[in-house]
């Protein structure tokens, strides 16, 4: 285990156009209370579950929560434990559970889902979303799914707000798990399909843990991002697989409470590589 940490601030420099565009593509947000800030305790499905010391970035503002697991080792490692808000990481989620369904029902996609994914992921459309969630049966067809695949610690958002369900990092790994990982309910023609839209988001939505990558540009990862009208702060995450130091990773960062948009997004960075780099 690492025990000794370098920290350091990443300046985020964005038009104030860029960001207003990907903000009002991403955000999905309610008059629904303040976030739950429930514990954990679930165990991560991997051969061995570390506690990071990150320490090193507590006077940052924004709670945050981190894990990572090492692809060819099995190792995992977190810090936090808190359930926070996916925002539109919940997309992944959503188009493995269409693939699943469609796989259960003998069938391909449609055009038309095959379309809805693609606006969905690779540019966090949210009607695209809404559509796609409403066709794998809202709610209940997510919980079922999230079930089926053990995300004992995610509960989807209600009255079709998908951007408000509570998810802990630990979870996002496994649901990783299924998209990247060997032992999948998903085909891995399934997989291979999620994994090239989670590939080719466009470049406002490369945030997070590819920060932590060996080459940015070959992440395939989600991001999310809301701003809460009861508080005004932001919720920033992000989550996928990356290289780094000749490794390959799955790594989940999720945050609350940001003061702006593009302080959660230089959070999640900070995050991602302090926490990538204490692996590696």
């Amino acid at each position: 285990m690492v025990t000794s940490w370098t920290f350091w601030v990443v300046g985020l420099v964005m038009s104030g156009a860029v960001a207003s565009s990907a903000i009002a593509a991403d955000t999905q947000d309610s008059q629904a209370a303040a976030p739950v800030t429930a514990t954990s305790t679930a165990p991560a499905t991997t051969s061995t579950s570390n506690t990071l010391d990150l320490s090193s970035l507590a006077d940052i503002d924004g709670t945050f929560s981190v894990a990572v697991r090492d692809v060819a080792t099995g190792e995992s490692v977190s810090y936090g434990t808190g359930s926070y808000d996916t925002a539109s990481i919940v997309k992944v989620d959503i188009v493995a559970a269409l693939l699943h369904q469609a796989q259960e029902q003998g069938r391909t996609l449609t055009t038309r889902e095959r379309t809805l994914a693609e606006a969905a992921i690779e540019r966090s459309d949210n009607a695209s979303a809404t559509a796609l969630f409403q066709l794998i049966g809202g709610e209940a067809g997510l919980e079922e799914f999230n079930r089926l695949i053990g995300l004992t610690d995610t509960d989807v958002g209600s009255n079709g707000n998908w951007g408000l369900t509570q998810t802990t990092a630990v979870d996002q790994i496994r649901l990783l798990q299924v998209v990247f990982g060997g032992d999948s309910v998903l085909t891995s023609e399934s997989q291979a399909y999620e994994q090239s839209l989670m590939a080719d988001v466009i470049d406002t939505q490369r945030f997070g843990v590819s920060a932590a990558a060996d080459d940015a540009a070959a992440a395939a990862l989600k991001v999310g991002y809301l701003q809460r009208s009861a508080t005004g702060l932001w919720d920033v995450t992000s989550i996928g697989e990356i290289e780094a130091g000749g490794s390959t990773y799955l790594v989940a960062v999720l945050s609350e409470g940001n003061p702006s948009y593009d302080a959660g997004v230089e959070l999640v960075n900070e995050v991602a590589r302090v926490a990538v780099d204490a692996v590696t």
